[in-house]
């Protein structure tokens, strides 16, 4: 098996991003609500909203994680992880290792306190992988959201 290369997302990665998201939402059985476009990522990336990594084997892109900088009031910066995403193909391989390593990377080199992230509750084996990297996983937090009118 090729190795898989991580490397920084740029600008003309957001039409595969934007693919592989859609994979996510399917997978996660949410497609509708999937309703960021291409130009959304393009025009987001380009203002410094989200950054991210790929995963390339054999030149073709395999996974990412797509994440943004945020704060927490207790313990100072970190960084979230939006997205984190390997084909179905590639499951298994060691890519998603290599991708949440170069997060974690990420995280320090920017000098932050934290990583955080969501996962779904039926997810076992993205909750199986989360619990071997150490993470904990809380129970006792509850999410909360409003969705607002698009941007304009």
């Amino acid at each position: 098996m090729i190795p898989a290369v991580i490397r920084p997302l740029v600008l003309a990665d957001m039409s595969r991003v934007h693919e592989l998201v859609r994979e996510l939402a399917v997978f996660e059985k949410s497609p509708e609500s999937h309703t960021a476009t291409v130009a959304d990522y393009e025009r987001d990336f380009r203002a410094g909203l989200l950054a991210g990594h790929a995963a390339e084997i054999g030149g073709e892109t395999v996974g990412m994680t797509l994440f943004f900088p945020a704060y927490s009031s207790w313990r100072g910066p970190m960084l979230y992880l939006e997205d984190f995403v390997v084909t179905e193909a590639h499951r298994g391989s060691g890519v998603g290792q290599l991708l949440f390593d170069a997060f974690l990377q990420e995280a320090r080199s920017r000098g932050c306190a934290l990583v955080k992230w969501q996962v779904l509750d039926w997810n076992e084996t993205a909750l199986r992988f989360y619990r071997r990297q150490g993470a904990q996983l809380e129970s006792e937090w509850l999410n909360g959201k409003i969705f607002l009118s698009a941007r304009p």
